[in-house]
């Protein structure tokens, strides 16, 4: 008799709470290598490795294709480009768990405005008074970061709704892994540019290809083995945790703690993304796979 995915040993629910710490962690990682190797060429090696096991398994084909199909995925990678090289400027001017949840303003603001329930005027109160908190404590809050994190979120707003048409024109995996081919070429120039004869050094290249299996190749996995049997609105619900879980890797890989009322700002952004998910509008959830991505999943690739 054949299993059911959901029989596997985490389970549905474990696979994707595996896959948002995965992520998370990455970006930890990733930030702790930034007095090594600038944040650009980091972003770089991250869609390299995503680019070419995407490439790898989807295998997707270029034959065949109209001159719109390129047009959308090639906006597609524009904005997985920018939009992972913004949150890595973020990364490097603010504490990771406050950059992740301004950038969560994003996906949450596209939820929110496809909305018509008044009731809904409730989480975007919610996610104002969030970030309006975080305005309190200035301390170690860069405005370039901020600004930074504000263009992550828009990028990754875009990048859902770029998501929905190349899913409809590139079947499966295709359009995601040609976005990201696009989006690493696109970055190669910069991360030539600002990393120097540092982008080549062995330990460098290993822990930027580590940064890319934690960040895209295990959420990836877990995600689609996961959303076999998991509703989307329970999806939408589990990746609302993604501000906290970046908060929390921060302090275990990088010793980056938060005040009580950062951390009380944070948890008025998770409430609002749980709220606007209940409501039946679920920041990043998926036309196929993530809602990121996308054909896949955009929290994956975002942070």
């Amino acid at each position: 008799m054949t299993q059911r995915p959901s029989s596997t040993l985490l389970g549905p629910v474990g696979l994707v709470l595996v896959g948002i710490l995965s992520v998370q962690v990455g970006a930890a990682i990733a930030k702790g290598l930034f007095g090594e190797i600038s944040p650009t060429a980091m972003v770089w090696l991250r869609l390299v490795t995503s680019a070419l096991v995407l490439a790898v398994v989807a295998r997707p084909r270029f034959s065949g294709r109209t001159r719109h199909d390129w047009l959308v995925v090639l906006a597609f990678g524009g904005s997985l480009a920018t939009m992972n090289w913004a949150i890595y400027q973020s990364f490097s001017r603010i504490p990771l768990g406050i950059a992740v949840t301004i950038e969560f303003i994003g996906p949450l603001s596209l939820a929110l405005l496809g909305s018509r329930r008044a009731r809904d005027l409730v989480w975007v109160l919610l996610a104002g008074i969030g970030v309006a908190l975080l305005g309190f404590q200035r301390t170690g809050l860069d405005l370039a970061g901020v600004g930074y994190a504000l263009l992550a979120g828009a990028a990754w707003a875009a990048y859902i709704l770029l998501s929905a048409s190349t899913g409809r024109r590139w079947a499966g995996f295709d359009g995601l892994a040609v976005a990201s081919i696009v989006a690493a070429v696109a970055m190669t120039l910069p991360a030539l540019l600002s990393a120097g004869t540092s982008l080549w050094d062995g330990r460098v290249l290993l822990i930027g290809a580590l940064v890319g299996v934690l960040s895209s190749v295990i959420p990836y996995s877990c995600e689609l083995v996961a959303l076999r049997s998991l509703r989307p609105a329970v999806f939408g619900i589990l990746m609302s945790l993604e501000p906290a879980a970046a908060a929390l890797a921060a302090i275990v890989v990088l010793q980056e703690h938060l005040s009580p009322l950062q951390w009380l700002a944070i948890g008025c952004v998770v409430a609002a993304s749980i709220g606007a998910t209940r409501s039946g509008s679920a920041p990043g959830e998926p036309p196929g796979h993530r809602g990121e991505e996308h054909s896949a999943a955009p929290g994956t690739l975002a942070t």
